[in-house]
């Protein structure tokens, strides 16, 4: 499944994330594992909005 939507993706089992960007940058493995593992890695977009989704969510 591609999906994009924050909601969905925190409530994934494992998430492969593709980039860095599209087209001719992109189709690289750029992050895997859980949401919270991806939203520990630097070089992953999906993670960097995962980890604000989740530091808005504890608040």
């Amino acid at each position: 499944v591609i999906e994009h939507n924050l909601e969905v993706i925190k409530c994934a089992d494992w998430i492969i994330d593709l980039g860095p960007e599209g087209g001719d940058k992109g189709g690289y493995i750029v992050a895997t594992g859980t949401p919270e593992e991806v939203a520990k890695n630097s070089k992953s977009y999906t993670g960097y909005f995962l980890r604000k989704y989740f530091e808005r969510s504890k608040i």
